[in-house]
């Protein structure tokens, strides 16, 4: 189950930080080259600099909890990327104008993969956690990482 974990983490890492260090150096050339960033405009090189700030500071808490995969990191850093995640998800359903049938597939169907992994990484993390303290007796001691 821990596998599962730092896997689920390490892929929403990855995701955090292409996008959230694009955002942050490059803005212009992110809105310009990104699949559908362009879909709703207009371009702000404010906007997109903050969010890839606050995208790499997402990825931080992914990173520590991928190192440390405990309830108390994995846990917040996952959480937080899915407050992100999914109302971008529902966001994409709902602006699907301008897009090929291609991009709309691509967009529903990755945004949907990752959001819904976010919530799975949080709900394994339980899980295991809760089967770790249903085993032993005595205080809860975390699963090895």
């Amino acid at each position: 189950m821990t596998r599962f974990i730092r896997v689920g983490l390490a892929v929403l890492l990855l995701d955090q930080l292409v996008v959230g260090a694009w955002n942050a150096i490059s803005p212009e050339t992110f809105y310009r080259y990104f699949p559908t960033a362009d879909l709703t405009p207009p371009f702000s090189e404010h906007y997109a600099r903050d969010f890839g700030g606050a995208t790499l500071g997402i990825a931080l808490l992914l990173g520590i909890a991928v190192v440390r995969p405990r309830a108390h990191f994995v846990i917040p850093a996952a959480l937080a990327y899915s407050l992100f995640s999914v109302p971008h998800f529902f966001f994409h359903i709902a602006n699907l104008g301008g897009a090929t049938v291609g991009e709309a597939i691509a967009l529903t169907t990755g945004n949907a993969a990752v959001a819904l992994l976010g919530i799975a990484v949080v709900l394994a993390t339980i899980a295991r956690d809760r089967r770790v303290a249903r085993q032993q007796p005595g205080p809860f001691v975390y699963p090895s990482s």
